[in-house]
């Protein structure tokens, strides 16, 4: 009775917010009706690779075009948001301002497209930040994401068993070859983490996928070490009609 109490006087002193524009709300972690219906949540037909939204409808898995004419290391992957307008907006505030909160609600999303994807035996692993930018951040905006969705799923989740043992410089207006350049064996798994992947499924966790190139360097990581499957997970996917 008394948490109950707590908790009703701690709303009325900061009642829920939503996420996106701030208004109030009937519950934390959630988004007022307006920026619920805005927000480019993937529904429908999608690819079973990568997550990108498709036209029509199918009864089988489907592939994108970037997926049928670039290899994926992985299996299949889900992404909960295209990357645009107030999809754009969140995952940007999540990995640039500072906003934690942002990452369970957007576990929760994840989760929705994402549990076909996990078994009892997942392990989720999620793309990490060189050190440099790790202390220049303060935080890794997918390991929160990880965190949270291991939570959601009821999986195991290890913080740092990927490795980016190298810089790689900003990819912003790199063209897709020059990205899997760069990102080419840019990730590896820590030493002492690789007895934790050996024989297991693992799912990778990332804020954003564009090209797919840090994600493939991360699956042929664990594969390397004796990861059975590996699937991805991203809050948001970088679309062409975007």
């Amino acid at each position: 009775m008394a948490l109950r109490q707590m908790q009703t006087l701690v709303q009325m002193i900061y009642p829920p917010r939503c996420l996106s524009c701030g208004g109030l709300v009937e519950s934390d972690f959630g988004l007022c009706g307006e920026c619920w219906r805005d927000t480019p949540f993937i529904a429908g037909l999608a690819c079973d690779l990568c997550g990108t939204p498709l036209p029509g409808q199918s009864d089988q898995a489907e592939h994108c075009d970037d997926c049928l004419t670039t290899a994926r290391p992985w299996s299949q992957g889900r992404a909960a948001l295209t990357y645009q307008g107030r999809g754009r907006r969140v995952v940007l505030a999540l990995k640039h301002g500072d906003r934690h909160d942002i990452a369970k609600p957007a576990a929760r999303w994840m989760a929705r497209v994402t549990r076909e994807l996990v078994t009892d035996q997942t392990l989720i692993l999620p793309i990490p930040l060189h050190f440099h930018r790790l202390l220049a951040r303060r935080y890794n905006q997918a390991a929160l994401l990880g965190q949270a969705l291991a939570d959601e799923l009821g999986c195991d989740f290890s913080p740092d068993a990927l490795v980016r043992p190298r810089a790689t410089p900003k990819l912003d207006g790199k063209r897709r070859e020059e990205r899997f350049e760069i990102l080419c064996d840019s990730l590896s798994t820590h030493p002492k983490r690789r007895s934790q992947i050996e024989g297991r499924d693992v799912l990778i966790v990332d804020d954003v996928m564009t090209t797919g190139a840090t994600l493939a360097s991360a699956a042929e990581a664990v594969l390397a070490v004796g990861a059975t499957r590996v699937c991805i997970s991203t809050l948001a996917r970088v679309a062409k009609d975007t």
